[in-house]
């Protein structure tokens, strides 16, 4: 029997700092006390929440071009479930709704960067094909996650400062209390999320400031392929306060190192050359390509091999963590493990037995997939293929994680490219070429894809649970659902949209399945992959992790465009200048946790703007701004615009007399 007990609704003040030694974090909802979480409510708006988002996050993301998270506008749909049903201590409750509608995000980030490239070159798939791949994909993310929840929730609190979880979380803590303690974020939800709705809606001001408004950059851009370039929208800014400067300035020194060093490099080193061993569509001389063209060419490359090295690297430092889980599952298989009922409600998992089973269950479906439905009933290939699907799914989960973690942003379609590269070479030297092969490898990276995809959001959802003090063995048993549910939704509205429109009639954007058809299609033909630029990022991850610098940090900054990393920089500068702007500590602490709170409302105003957006553009709605972005004067006014915007931040932060903690 539940009891109803009225929680304290305060996160911690040690709840985004390093504990101290012998010091615990004590969640919101206490763990020495029941509360409601799993509800035919909670489990009924999981569920929809999970179809409608899957549905319209396929949808946009394959039409518009633009995938959005969902967390965040679930949260705040949840809350006002609740509070228009006037539902009382509903925070357990919404956590869950959050997490099992949460599995539409990731499952259609590992759907539609993949599958479409399936019809795009005429291979045939049908929608058990699609849905078995993304459900088992994402069943194998949370199965593979789960042993490490610990380590990145637990054992490294404060220490990872986790973006898109803290905002989600002030978001749904701010909901609870209600009345004027919401106010600030809610105020910085409206301006952050007006900001953003202007600029991607009517274009009133560029997305972007770069050095091309003025001549002297226009210049150097052309001539020694330099360009800087920040983008401006409020919700960008909002993740670098939260992550912080110190982590902001190693993923910038990596977009730096690209973009103005290694691209300029390569202009002046191969001037004259067409480097297209591995990929024939590029014709244009090194030294002929805007930066832009060079950095997607042969730069980013060089990110996918550094965060390639960052997993390895990961996994050897984690092997610890590994070997116990490992250890604690075969104990529990002997009936040796401890009783789940002595652990602390807020640290109780799903059982390692369980999971052990289950994993090698779900491996053992995905070959049966392999060897009947995709390759023929030939062993060797299916052989080879669950253990390049099981090696590579286990091997960057936590690189997920930790990107995660970070940065707030998957670099899930980095990982998938060196799948997709990785599979067909292997593929090809076993035997398995042609349309076959290229299908195959297509699958085998789509369940790669939605793993790691699903790992990168669930370590989101536990964070959250963390904080707030849900039972993580309930978030987990219930992901499952939210898994199988996305992916017959997204399987479903992928077959829907190539009858309707057709993934080669160009009326669908699918960038992400567009640049994975263009790689797979030489590889499976006998050509090669740019194993050099890989060799290079690898390399600099090595140097990096032996100079004590974190190496996935640095490659997630080389692979993320620059203009999604200065902002990084500029947010976390501003948490580093209102955080130490006075001698009284009482103050500087007030005024970074009202920072954040505002960040959080920068964030979570963006992500439910963007997706209004994005529906007013598939539903038509759609104005034509291109000519005036072509105007540096629309550079111009979005600088003066940011600036107003940070300006407004900083002022914002001050504290009242109220929130100081002497």
């Amino acid at each position: 029997m539940e009891n109803k007990v009225k929680q304290n609704i305060d996160l911690p003040e040690n709840a985004f700092r390093e504990l101290k030694d012998d010091e615990e974090y004590e969640p919101i909802m206490s763990p020495s006390k029941t509360y409601r979480e799993v509800s035919p409510w909670s489990i009924t708006w999981g569920i929809f929440m999970a179809v409608l988002f899957s549905a319209a996050a396929a949808y946009l993301g394959l039409k518009v071009g633009q995938v959005f998270e969902a967390a965040i506008p679930i949260a705040i749909i949840a809350i006002g479930l609740s509070s228009a049903t006037k539902r009382k201590n509903a925070l357990g409750e919404n956590v869950i709704i959050q997490s099992i509608g949460a599995c539409s995000g990731a499952v259609v980030a590992g759907g539609i960067f993949v599958m479409p490239a399936i019809y795009m070159l005429d291979l045939q798939a049908d929608f058990f094909k699609i849905f078995i791949a993304a459900a088992l994909g994402g069943v194998l993310g949370i199965l593979f996650l789960i042993p490490f929840r610990k380590y990145f929730v637990k054992d490294q609190h404060g220490k990872y400062p986790f973006p898109e979880a803290t905002a989600t979380t002030q978001v749904l803590v701010s909901g609870e209390k209600g009345g004027s303690q919401a106010k600030p974020l809610l105020i910085a939800g409206l301006i952050g999320g007006l900001y953003d709705f202007i600029v991607a809606t009517f274009g009133w001001w560029n997305e972007n400031v770069t050095s091309r408004m003025i001549g002297f950059g226009e210049t150097i851009a052309d001539k020694a392929k330099l360009v800087f370039k920040v983008n401006t929208g409020a919700a960008v800014f909002g993740l670098g306060y939260i992550i912080g400067l110190k982590y902001a300035f190693i993923i910038c020194l990596g977009s730096v190192t690209v973009w103005w060093l290694i691209v300029p490099g390569m202009a002046l080193i191969f001037p004259d050359s067409v480097l297209n061993q591995w990929d024939p569509t590029i014709t244009t001389a090194v030294g002929q390509m805007a930066p832009e063209a060079i950095f997607k060419a042969y730069a980013r490359s060089i990110g996918i091999g550094g965060i390639a090295m960052s997993g390895i690297i990961g996994i050897i430092k984690s092997w610890g963590i590994i070997k116990s889980a490992i250890g604690l599952a075969a104990r529990e298989m002997k009936g040796k493990g401890g009783d789940q009922g002595m652990i602390i409600r807020t640290q109780r998992d799903i059982s390692f037995k369980i999971i052990a089973f289950g994993s090698i269950a779900t491996l053992v479906v995905t070959f049966l997939f392999f060897y009947l439905g995709v390759m023929d009933f030939n062993l060797l290939h299916a052989v080879v293929g669950i253990i390049l699907v099981a090696v590579i799914a286990f091997l960057f989960t936590t690189v997920a994680a930790n990107a995660i973690a970070i940065v707030g942003s998957n670099p899930v379609s980095g990982m998938t490219l060196m799948t997709l590269i990785l599979a067909s070479v292997v593929m090809v030297a076993v035997g398995l070429k042609g349309n076959a092969g290229m299908l195959a490898a297509l699958l085998m990276g789509g369940v790669v894809c939605t793993a790691l995809s699903m790992a990168g959001s669930f370590i989101t959802d536990l964070k959250i649970g963390y904080w707030l003090g849900t039972t993580p063995r309930k978030q987990e048993t219930w992901k499952f659902l939210g898994t199988i549910i996305s992916a017959a939704t997204v399987a479903g509205v992928m077959i829907v949209l190539d009858k309707t429109y057709g993934f080669n009639s160009g009326k669908l954007a699918a960038p992400q399945a567009n640049a994975m058809a263009a790689v797979i299609k030489p590889l499976m033909s006998g050509q090669g992959a740019p194993w050099i630029l890989y060799a290079i990022g690898a390399v600099i991850a090595l140097v990096l992790d032996r100079c004590k610098v974190p190496a996935l940090a640095f490659a997630l900054g080389m692979f993320i465009p620059l203009e999604l990393n200065i902002p990084l920089l500029v947010g976390g500068a501003v948490n580093w200048y209102v955080t130490t702007r006075s001698k009284s500590e009482a103050i500087n602490k007030a005024r970074g946790d009202k920072g954040t709170l505002l960040a959080s409302g920068f964030i979570a105003g963006g992500a439910l703007m963007g997706v209004i957006s994005a529906l007013l553009k598939f539903g038509g709605i759609d104005f034509d701004y291109s000519s005036w972005w072509g105007n540096h004067l629309s550079e111009l006014l979005s600088l003066v615009a940011y600036c107003a915007l940070i300006i407004y931040f900083i002022l914002a932060t001050k504290p009242r007399k109220d929130e100081i903690e002497e």
